[in-house]
């Protein structure tokens, strides 16, 4: 590793990383000063040029619905499950938030009613969420976003209806769901911090550092997790306005997810940085991964316990599994996806 490397790049997040230090992080790995920016303005003329330049329509015929999740392959399937050597399965899901507060709009309902039928006494649940936003693990279908007023592959979003369109509907990721391997990037313990400041932009070249120290290269096939440390931020300080203000990565990333044939993106945020730096649009890497790339994105995880474990074991790498609820034109699903070591 040379004396010093400049991580970030276009001024997001600059980490100067020194090995001469002699403080160390508790994971070994030499602490980092650093100094936070503003992510870089991209006008939407260069955005739309992104989005142009990166994206999948197509790639597997017209007619696909499954976007980048095509890239697990069974044999990617197969090396995935060789990970597993502790059988240590740990939940990358939060607890569903029933208390409505600034952050949680939507609070999950949920009520229990018991009664007696044909000689015995039943307990029974409704539920009822509005998963999407910033306070519920959920994934996000490729029916979520568009680009110009064209869903994944070419699908227009005005022919979504009240009740479901069943083309790019979740059902068809919960089909088979997502068997693969698991990368976690956890920034916070790379560069010997908490956290990441709410605001912080990252960028490839901040993953390709990580790469460079972990000797892990992440590939086709992929679910790629961020841990910025957003919920020891909420512990240590409490909610904030997670909609005007998060870490996570700038839009230009969606470049190098295309290029590595990243499957799926996870955040303990929602993967934008925010503010985006993107003129006009708070979530554009939202727009360029799941409307270009067909991209599934995991929202508001709970990683806390996963890089707990993967931090005593030394391992970055587990196999992923996560299945969301098999809804006929559903636009994504709240999801329990879990890390098995």
């Amino acid at each position: 590793m040379p004396g010093k490397c400049r991580l970030a790049a276009m001024a997001t997040i600059i980490f100067l990383m020194s090995c001469e230090s002699d403080e160390v992080s508790d994971s070994g790995i030499p602490r980092m000063t650093w100094s936070v920016s503003e992510p870089p303005p991209v006008s939407r003329a260069q955005f739309d040029q992104l989005i142009q330049e990166n994206n999948n329509w197509g790639r597997w015929g017209k007619d696909d619905q499954l976007g980048t999740l095509n890239l697990i392959t069974a044999a990617k399937r197969r090396d995935a499950a060789t990970l597993v050597r502790d059988g240590v399965s740990i939940s990358m899901a939060m607890e569903m938030n029933k208390q409505k507060d600034a952050l949680n709009q939507n609070p999950f309902e949920h009520e229990v009613e018991t009664a007696w039928w044909a000689g015995h006494q039943w307990a029974e649940d409704k539920y009822s969420v509005k998963y999407h936003g910033w306070a519920h693990s959920h994934m996000d279908g490729l029916q979520h976003v568009a680009h110009k007023g064209m869903l994944y592959n070419g699908m227009p979003i005005d022919s979504l209806t009240p009740d479901g369109v069943e083309r790019l509907g979740i059902q068809n990721i919960a089909a088979s769901g997502i068997f693969t391997r698991g990368v976690l990037v956890d920034f916070p313990r790379f560069l010997g911090v908490d956290y990441l400041p709410a605001g912080t932009a990252i960028s490839a070249e901040d993953l390709e550092a990580w790469e460079e120290v972990s000797g892990i290269r992440i590939s086709s096939g992929d679910v790629l997790l961020i841990r910025t440390g957003r919920w020891v931020q909420v512990e240590e300080q409490g909610q904030w306005d997670f909609s005007q203000k998060a870490a996570g990565l700038h839009a230009s990333v969606a470049t190098w997810l295309k290029a590595r044939d990243v499957a799926v993106i996870g955040c303990d945020g929602v993967s934008d940085v925010v503010p985006s730096g993107v003129e006009g649009l708070i979530n554009p890497l939202h727009e360029l991964v799941l409307a270009g790339l067909g991209m599934p994105i995991l929202d508001n995880l709970d990683l806390e316990g996963i890089a707990e474990f993967a931090a005593e074991r030394d391992r970055s790498i587990f196999l992923f599994v996560g299945a969301p609820l098999r809804v006929p034109g559903g636009t994504g699903s709240p999801l329990n996806p879990l890390a098995i070591f």
